[in-house]
């Protein structure tokens, strides 16, 4: 798996953003792909499900001005391997990241996660792994599925993470004509063409699509949401106003069960928010931080 994922690096990714500031780097049984940039106090940005660092292209950068800024390919996601299935768990990817910022001897003073990577970072700091400023959910998927089968959804990625043949098939039905397209459109999100370009080839690979299944099939987001009140860090809810995935109404009920939480809305954009207005992001983030800094000078 290893020697797979770096010979696609090498051979696919030539083009890949910011591969200069990119590196492989062992830990908790697994090798990751890391990217660093910048100066300052950390800050460890982590994507969603199906996506990678790529979905930080442009915000990296951004906050490098900043920030010592550390962007992960989650474990299984773009070039990271994939470890033992039993820590493709929220817990077991909170266990691991906490391993890889031990490796670097990284403890961010800023943690903004993107969907499913936000859950990892409250998890990491639920479990005292990470003891950041704060914490910025980025359109966060913190709540159960609330919608009509969603208590059918998690069996059914069992089942369909258990077919060795399904990320395969899934993988080559990505490369037809606008599928991918149309998948990110039912985000609310509009991205550019290359936005588009890096989805697509990450969504081609079947080592990919296997690990995003594995995932959702073993996300424990209802310990997760129960366990909400106990937050101690502060938690900033960045939400995309045409959100079609995570709906605002679902980021205004986290509000409400984290007793330190504020919400910032970004007008018109959907759930890929962060990558639609990175500046915009970027500043959002800047003044959350020093605020939180504030409140302990």
């Amino acid at each position: 798996m290893v020697a797979s994922r770096r010979r696609r690096w090498e051979r696919q990714a030539r083009d890949w953003p910011h591969r200069d500031s990119s590196r492989f780097v062992a830990a908790g049984g697994i090798e990751w792909r890391v990217q660093t940039m910048g100066a300052g106090p950390w800050a460890l940005l982590l994507h969603g499900t199906g996506a990678s660092t790529h979905s930080f292209r442009d915000l990296a950068p951004a906050l490098a001005r900043d920030f010592s800024v550390l962007a992960v390919d989650l474990p299984g996601h773009g070039f990271t391997g994939t470890p033992a299935s039993r820590l493709m768990s929220l817990r077991g990817f909170a266990g691991l990241v906490s391993a890889l910022c031990d490796e670097l001897h990284v403890s961010p003073a800023l943690a903004a996660g993107h969907s499913a990577g936000a859950a990892v970072l409250i998890r990491m700091a639920l479990d005292g792994k990470i003891a950041p400023r704060g914490i910025a959910a980025l359109n966060g998927a913190l709540l159960p599925l609330n919608a009509p089968g969603a208590m059918f959804f998690k069996p059914i990625a069992r089942l369909l993470a258990g077919l060795p043949i399904l990320p395969a098939l899934l993988a080559y039905r990505s490369e037809s004509s606008g599928r991918v397209e149309r998948l990110l459109a039912g985000t609310g999100s509009r991205l550019d063409a290359a936005g588009i370009r890096f989805y697509r080839q990450l969504l081609a690979d079947p080592d990919h699509v296997g690990a995003a299944l594995a995932m959702m099939a073993s996300w424990d987001i209802e310990t997760l949401a129960g366990e909400l009140p106990r937050l101690t860090v502060p938690l900033a809810l960045v939400i995309g106003s045409n959100d079609r995935t995570i709906s605002p109404d679902e980021q205004r009920r986290v509000a409400q069960r984290v007793p330190d939480a504020t919400i910032d809305m970004q007008p018109g954009l959907g759930h890929l928010a962060h990558e639609e207005d990175p500046e915009g992001t970027a500043e959002i983030l800047r003044a959350r931080f020093a605020s939180w800094v504030q409140r302990t000078a």
